[in-house]
């Protein structure tokens, strides 16, 4: 069975400009709550050793010491951890004390980050997505230097590249959200899985591309428009079975692996799949846009 994808690159081009357009609009109403290791602040992790206590007692008892914001994350059955303002080594004792007369813990650690550790850690954060997105439209541009017919070699770098843009803005998106209603936070982890979401979503990329050059070398169909979707059927089967067998891993992680790895887990999980969708219906069909595009002009 030859499925003709191209033949409704227009239904996808708008379900996709509206993730987009979603993900955009949350980021300008949200925007990103990004954690201590970005904005400053201290970072207390205790391990109760009977019951733990509700975040809402913590808070409680507390709220004597004008902290401000505390953000309480539970994880496992007894340990827990509190993210708030940058605070002193008195207020860190005070607040273990007050702790220790609701239930007996361990103190397993007690952090520090100043604010300009955590605004330089965000530059270079920045700067390492837009050096990776550079360095990968120029390897593909490089690639496939020997395909400029129909369409150039650094188109091929453009449509990867959009793809991409698609595949880090659909879960950037969805955490604006999961930040303004449930405190979710961009930690590292997160932003090790967007770097990694990059990496798995190119590749499946130029596996297709890969293959459309294969094709094109052999001279085997007589349009590009062809090519592409016979490039498409060759390299479906092998996409659907990757993406599969790693979603698998990924969802045993968000389920069993605790909170320090859930959200870790459930970015890849968004972009891997998102990687799979624009890898198959934007990044090639896009080309095949152009191209009738160019044609139409002359």
């Amino acid at each position: 069975m030859n499925i003709r994808f191209t033949k409704y690159s227009k239904i996808y081009y708008i379900f996709s400009g509206t993730l987009i357009l979603g993900a955009i609009i949350s980021l300008v109403l949200f925007g990103l709550k990004f954690g201590i290791e970005f904005t400053g602040g201290s970072l207390l992790e205790v391990e109760f050793k009977s019951e733990m206590p509700s975040p809402d007692v913590m808070q409680k008892k507390l709220a004597d010491l004008n902290l401000g914001e505390i953000i309480i994350q539970p994880f496992g059955q007894k340990e827990v951890i509190l993210k708030l303002k940058e605070i002193d080594e008195p207020t860190h004792q005070k607040i273990v004390s007050k702790l220790k007369e609701i239930s007996p813990f361990e103190e397993k650690q007690f952090q520090l980050i100043g604010p300009q550790i955590g605004k330089e850690l965000k530059q270079k954060t920045g700067t390492a997505i837009i050096m990776s997105l550079i360095a990968i439209n120029l390897y593909i541009a490089f690639a496939f230097r020997k395909i400029s017919r129909p369409v150039s070699s650094f188109q091929y770098g453009i449509a990867s590249l959009i793809a991409l843009f698609h595949d880090i803005l659909v879960p950037l998106g969805i955490f604006a959200i999961l930040g303004r209603f449930h405190n979710v936070e961009i930690t590292i982890p997160i932003i090790a899985a967007l770097l990694t979401i990059l990496g798995f979503s190119v590749h499946d990329t130029i596996v297709i591309f890969d293959r459309i050059r294969e094709n094109l070398l052999k001279r085997a169909l007589p349009s590009f428009e062809e090519t592409v979707n016979w490039s498409l059927n060759q390299t479906l089967g092998r996409s659907i079975n990757t993406v599969l067998t790693v979603l698998i891993v990924l969802f045993a992680l968000f389920f069993f692996g605790g909170l320090t790895l859930r959200y870790f887990s459930l970015a890849l999980i968004i972009g891997i799949t998102s990687g799979a969708y624009s890898s198959i219906f934007i990044a090639s069909p896009i080309l095949v846009s152009w191209l009738k595009r160019k044609e139409r002009k002359r």
